[in-house]
């Protein structure tokens, strides 16, 4: 793809997630930023938080992982399952019953005051290296591949990556992030498919039998590991592994569970992890397909590149034509934003409601004016 490509394509999809901000949140105020009127659609917010779950580390490391771990990360996907069914029948009622805005409204109501601040405290500190890594690892990537060669300095990309952040989130917040994560994550899955597509054709492979085929006779499709317990990949620890980082990571996290309490009653927004579970296992196992697709690839045309390189290296510096180049952009930036920004909406909630208690103690109109201003202050400190 040439510079001016890829610039076009980068300026239309962001023109578009501004023009989704523009449209849903023409009258936004502090409770629209927080908790999108507790009207979102459960279908829309189940679709939009695959593609926040998933993240660019997923869209990258993933199916880069494959070539030394084969499938079994899909261990750690089945052991989701069983926390995702704990999130539903235990923590969303707890949350729903309460009407919580922040979920660690619930220390205080429980524990008092210090424990609402430490849980908060705890979560700004954590989502704030999380989404800094992730977000570093994504404009890595965006920086080596494509903006080296157009004389963009890092510092650069970065800072323009937070700005158009801030552009489609700073008035409606979290109902922005739910109609607009469900375009990222449909780009994501967009191009996962194109590569499969393009990358199975350069194997030489036709149809989905072939395909499904093909994985499966690979070395590298093996997903259970039942040999040795003293392995990290033992089925038990990752299965059991993964249903704690599901209830921690998502249960317990105000970025994911804010999506989740937009839903207009519990029942929506048990339907929405129902469907959300079962969509997200999938995705999972596609991805992993595409990974053990890549690295055949790669070892078939002697391709050296390995871990989060190979996917950008096949879809960016092989002939496979700017079909596979442009949806690889258009997945990539999906999944990073997709991440970034529901961080920097939750980082500005859990502040506003737990550390400020802006809704405690202010006025609406106050309210509006602090919450824009810890908004601006949280992209800073992601920055």
């Amino acid at each position: 793809m040439s510079s001016t490509q890829i610039l076009i394509t980068i300026a239309v999809y962001f023109a578009v997630l501004i023009l989704i901000s523009f449209i849903v949140g023409r009258k936004g105020d502090s409770a629209t930023f927080f908790r999108g009127n507790r009207s979102s659609p459960w279908y829309v917010v189940a679709f939009g938080m695959i593609g926040a779950s998933l993240s660019g580390v997923t869209f990258i490391s993933v199916p880069g992982a494959v070539e030394l771990g084969a499938m079994n990360y899909f261990q750690v996907v089945l052991g989701y399952i069983l926390g995702y069914v704990v999130i539903g029948l235990v923590l969303l009622p707890l949350y729903y019953r309460m009407n919580l805005t922040s979920i660690y409204s619930y220390l205080n109501d429980r524990y008092g005051s210090a424990a609402q601040y430490t849980g908060s405290s705890f979560f700004l500190l954590s989502r704030v290296v999380g989404a800094s890594f992730r977000l570093y690892l994504i404009a890595g990537v965006l920086q080596d591949f494509v903006f080296e060669s157009m004389g963009i300095q890092f510092w650069q990309t970065v800072t323009l990556t937070v700005i158009l952040i801030w552009l489609y989130t700073f008035k409606s917040g979290i109902k922005t992030i739910v109609w607009t994560d469900t375009l990222q994550t449909l780009f994501m899955l967009i191009a996962v498919g194109v590569a499969i597509y393009f990358v199975s054709d350069g194997l030489g492979l036709n149809g989905i039998g072939e395909i499904t085929s093909f994985i499966g006779d690979s070395e590298m499709s093996q997903i259970f590991f039942w040999d040795d317990w003293k392995s990290g990949q033992h089925f038990v620890k990752q299965f059991m592994a993964g249903a704690f980082i599901a209830i921690v990571m998502t249960g317990l996290d105000q970025d994911m569970m804010q999506k989740n309490l937009t839903c207009r009653s519990l029942k929506d927004a048990q339907k929405n992890m129902f469907w959300f579970t079962i969509v997200l296992t999938f995705v999972n196992l596609v991805f992993l397909g595409l990974g053990v697709l890549l690295t055949e690839y790669a070892i078939s045309t002697g391709i050296d590149a390995h871990k989060d390189a190979l996917f950008p290296t096949i879809a960016l510096q092989t002939k496979m034509g700017i079909g596979l180049g442009l949806v690889f952009i258009l997945g990539l930036i999906a999944a990073a934003y997709s991440s970034a920004d529901s961080a920097l909406t939750s980082l500005t909630t859990s502040f506003s409601i737990d550390i400020l208690k802006i809704e405690e103690r202010y006025e609406v109109k106050k309210q509006n004016l602090l919450r824009k201003f810890i908004h601006v202050a949280s992209q800073l400190y992601l920055y």
